[in-house]
């Protein structure tokens, strides 16, 4: 009688340790994912430089923004996207992504706003044509290369999002090349539209005349997401420096170690911030922003803050 007490007595032993552990365990699993939400309020600015600019040369700020996701009623975002302008930038690129619902084109506009009195230019991700869907998390992690598959009831009203930034003189380069004087330098730019979703033509550059290759210039590429058979092609035909979005910098990282995925083929050390991307003997500036929202299926972010970023091209040495 007595062995069988003490079987009893530690059979509720270890039930009430297995418990006390499950309950620690969704205790941590929670203050976990409350501080992920909290973190993608946690809006900063990168700032980087790169001498890519011919000799003699005046310096250009650009302002990189890109995985904006905007739902409405995001009056934080907004706000803080707002009081970005204050940068005085001089131009303005965005890869992308700008939606992640069909009524976020009036809160876009109303964050950007005071970014679109400057001139810019803009490519499109797969989530300002098609809205996000709820979707089992871990496929993320298990097919990082996959592509959605988007359906007439998922669109976004991307046309007048797209009128709105045309309206404010920003460059539309969805498989498109445009040139443009900036600070007496003409800007040759080129971008495709979201390889990620298999629409990329690479249109390569605005051609000029016969003697235009000797004028001083500086060839920007843009892509939402960067697949490498994209940079591959900007990288080859001369791009200076190359601008993408779409990895969120991994959204939810490992201190210490970083990206887990980058959602394409791009390395995962590559997902969030500057490199060099080399091709055929030629090597790039490569700026992968770690975007500044998330789905809205999925709004968390761990180790990977939100960001804009200021890059300031100077001349080169």
């Amino acid at each position: 009688m007595a062995e069988h007490n003490n079987f009893g007595a530690a059979l509720r032993h270890a039930a009430g340790t297995t418990a006390l552990a499950a309950g620690g365990a969704l205790a941590l699993g929670g203050a976990l994912f409350g501080y992920g939400m909290l973190e993608t309020q946690k809006f900063g600015l990168r700032r980087e430089t790169l001498h890519v600019l011919p000799r003699g040369s005046h310096d250009i700020k650009v302002l990189h923004l890109s995985d904006i996701h905007m739902v409405p009623g995001q009056e934080t975002k907004i706000q803080w996207i707002r009081e970005l302008a204050e940068l005085q930038p001089d131009f303005v690129i965005n890869t992308g992504d700008n939606l992640s619902h069909r009524d976020g084109v009036p809160s876009l506009i109303k964050a950007l706003e005071p970014l679109m009195a400057f001139p810019g230019a803009f490519v499109p991700g797969s989530n300002c044509y098609y809205a996000p869907k709820l979707k089992n998390p871990f496929k993320y992690f298990s097919r990082s290369d996959s592509s959605p598959s988007p359906s007439s009831k998922d669109q976004l009203p991307f046309e007048e999002m797209h009128r709105a930034f045309g309206a404010a003189g920003w460059s539309n380069l969805t498989n498109r090349s445009h040139s443009t004087v900036l600070n007496g330098l003409r800007l040759d730019l080129t971008g495709v539209d979201d390889p990620h979703i298999n629409r990329d033509h690479f249109a390569g550059w605005t051609r000029g005349s016969t003697t235009s290759d000797q004028a001083p210039h500086v060839r920007i590429a843009l892509a939402h997401a960067p697949y490498q058979r994209v940079l591959d092609q900007f990288t080859e035909a001369g791009a200076d420096v190359i601008f993408a979005g779409h990895t969120h910098g991994g959204q939810v990282c490992i201190p210490g170690y970083g990206a887990l995925v980058s959602n394409c083929d791009l390395p995962t050390w590559r997902a969030r911030g500057l490199s060099d991307w080399e091709y055929a003997g030629k090597s790039v500036p490569l700026n992968v922003s770690a975007g500044l929202g998330t789905s809205r299926f999925a709004p968390i972010r761990f180790a990977c803050p939100p960001e804009a970023i200021l890059v300031t091209l100077k001349a080169r040495r």
